[in-house]
């Protein structure tokens, strides 16, 4: 069953590996060979899941209980290398046991 839970881990998943694809491949690319298409690529498709990670973020936050603080980390975190894999772990990942 699909929850706003269950596509929030999914695309924060492809939010940070696109996230990780654009700054370390395809960016060195463009400034070292200078060939931008990479980054035109990657670009949109990283932007479209930044926005929905950004509303999904809104919409499960009474859904699991999270305070102000809370949702500013994970929202400060979706800009952070890495962040959305440490959102799953701390805040995501006991959801699956329960």
């Amino acid at each position: 069953m699909f929850s706003f839970l269950n596509i929030f881990r999914i695309v924060a998943l492809l939010e940070g590996v696109s996230y990780l694809l654009l700054l370390f491949i395809a960016t060195p690319i463009k400034y070292i060979s200078g060939n931008p298409e990479y980054v035109k690529l990657l670009g949109m498709p990283h932007g479209v899941l930044f926005m929905l990670y950004v509303v999904l973020a809104f919409l499960i936050m009474k859904e699991m209980k999270w305070n102000t603080k809370t949702l500013g980390i994970v929202l400060i975190a979706s800009v952070i290398p890495f962040g959305t894999f440490y959102v799953e772990k701390k805040y995501l990942k006991q959801v699956v046991n329960d």
